[in-house]
């Protein structure tokens, strides 16, 4: 088997059929729980931060790595499973990790404010909550640890997840350079790169607009500010030099082998830090089940948008005794990353790591065809809140509500309430917007009423609106930002705050 392959999980069906089944499976068991293994634990599980090398295009990249008990990136938890999970710091700095879209007490949320600082290196933090089935992931909130690949998988099955007669896949994205984060911040930001000479608070604002040369930037940029209607939208910030599938790209694709026939669950996560895909299933149709682990009506599809941090679960039914590639190509670019599914011995071809064009910017066309399986129950809003989006490529910053983070006034919330935020982007680039703690649902795009998908992460295009609704009922500091890192990272960030009721 080539180094580059990953072994067919056996499905439930073929663990149940027989003794012979069950022997041939015991070497996977050990590197993904099948539903044989699924058996809750009463013991921490051990997650450790700490770097790793990669070969990136056959060139050696240390990056970060957030290792699970097993060896791998991530966790898997079972059905009922606690997130009892012990995280220790072996990354030579501090961090601090965020599990992304889960619902646990605020103060387990992964953010660096005052009352929880970060992990110092060396030392071990501990975490127990109850986690809400799906696909989601982690990574770190501390700097810009996340560029440098402080990320992994997150998953959470469900029992209707170990019913299923279906291989797990799972597909993590990222954007990659062999510059450093504070080098291509410097670049969009004109700064002199020393980013920890600026007041950072935790997260960081570095608003320092020096004079370097914007050699990060892409050179087809612009600044919003000088766009006039009908000018193209802002893609892109930074140019990158590669683009990563499960941390390889198509010189070297992973190759996951499946049984003839398969029957594939995809759970897709865009952990990039600033680059949004669009994910090309090429001959397959993939019926999405569910999107940022909360599961919707299905719908079908061959090329699906994926903003950065959203995920997709995607069912898959193999035709046939082929090999089959799955693409995410860059918005605005040829670029593209990508994994291959193949029945066992099917030959695989090598693969051109452009598409014969630009893709499209990534849009809310799926989004508008999204319903939620278990929507809000109905109930008018208790409280509204506007936030505008806006900001500019020179000088290079982006604002919440005029505000720039760590300097905001905290949208405040009671609990108990059903609360409606408004988000207006009056910029030319789309903003990725995440709410911590909260599964919010979206009911309205550019004004028009939506019964849509529930989440944590939405897209705002440039120019347009989405309205989102949730119940506070996880009272604490929750952080509200963009997802895109430089953005965050040069102001757009708030809170979201309200006590428990005593």
């Amino acid at each position: 088997m080539r180094q580059n392959e990953r072994p067919a999980l056996l499905t439930r069906r073929q663990i149940l059929a027989s003794s012979a089944a069950m022997a041939a499976a015991i070497p996977f068991l050990t590197k993904e729980r099948t539903a044989a293994a699924a058996e809750p634990r009463s013991t921490e599980l051990r997650l450790t931060a700490g770097s790793r090398t990669l070969s990136v295009n056959g060139k050696p990249a240390k990056v970060f790595g957030l290792i699970g008990p097993n060896g791998n990136q991530g966790i898997t938890l079972s059905p009922g499973e606690r997130f009892q999970v012990d995280l220790v710091n072996q990354a030579g700095t501090s961090t601090i990790v965020h599990w992304h879209g889960q619902l646990p007490p605020w103060k387990q949320d992964g953010f660096p404010w005052p009352q929880t600082p970060p992990i110092p290196a060396g030392d071990t933090q501990s975490y127990d909550y109850a986690p809400i089935a799906g696909t989601y992931w982690m990574h770190s909130h501390q700097g810009m640890q996340e560029q440098n690949l402080m990320t992994a998988p997150l998953i959470v099955r469900s029992a209707e997840d170990m019913r299923a007669d279906r291989q797990e896949v799972v597909l993590m994205l990222h954007d990659f350079s062999f510059r450093t984060p504070d080098e291509l911040l410097a670049g969009l930001t004109k700064s002199n790169g020393n980013q920890s000479a600026m007041p950072t608070s935790g997260m960081g604002s570095p608003m320092n607009m020096g004079s370097k040369s914007m050699g990060a930037m892409n050179s087809g940029t612009m600044g919003a500010m000088n766009m006039s209607p009908g000018m193209a939208m802002d893609l892109n910030d930074v140019d990158y030099d590669a683009f990563l599938a499960n941390d390889r790209t198509l010189a070297d694709p992973e190759v996951i082998r499946t049984e003839r026939g398969g029957r594939v669950r995809l759970r897709l996560i865009n952990g990039a830090s600033a680059t949004q895909f669009w994910i090309d299933l090429g001959a397959l149709t993939g019926t999405i089940v569910a999107v940022d682990g909360h599961p919707v009506r299905p719908v079908r599809g061959t090329r699906l948008p994926l903003a950065m941090a959203q995920r997709l679960d995607v069912l898959i039914d193999l035709p046939g005794t082929g090999a089959y590639p799955i693409f995410a190509q860059v918005e605005g670019k040829r670029a593209r990353t990508g994994t291959v599914l193949a029945a066992s011995g099917a030959p695989v071809s090598r693969l051109a790591a452009e598409a014969g064009e630009n893709a499209a910017p990534v849009d809310l066309s799926l989004e508008r065809r999204l319903e939620a399986v278990t929507p809000l129950a109905s109930r008018a809003p208790d409280v509204r809140h506007r936030v505008i989006l806006a900001g500019a490529m020179a000088p290079y910053a982006w604002s919440m509500n005029g505000e720039y983070w760590p300097n905001v006034t905290p949208l405040m919330v009671a609990h108990g309430q059903r609360v409606a935020i408004e988000m207006q982007n009056h910029t030319m680039m789309p903003h990725p917007m995440h709410l911590h703690g909260h599964a919010f649902q979206i009911v309205a795009i550019n004004g028009a009423p939506l019964a849509g998908a529930v989440r944590d992460t939405v897209l705002v295009p440039p120019m347009g609106s989405v309205t989102i609704a949730f119940d506070a009922d996880n009272p604490g500091r929750w952080a509200f930002h963009c997802h895109n890192l430089y953005h965050m990272m040069t102001g757009m960030m708030t809170e979201v705050r309200y006590p428990a009721i005593i």
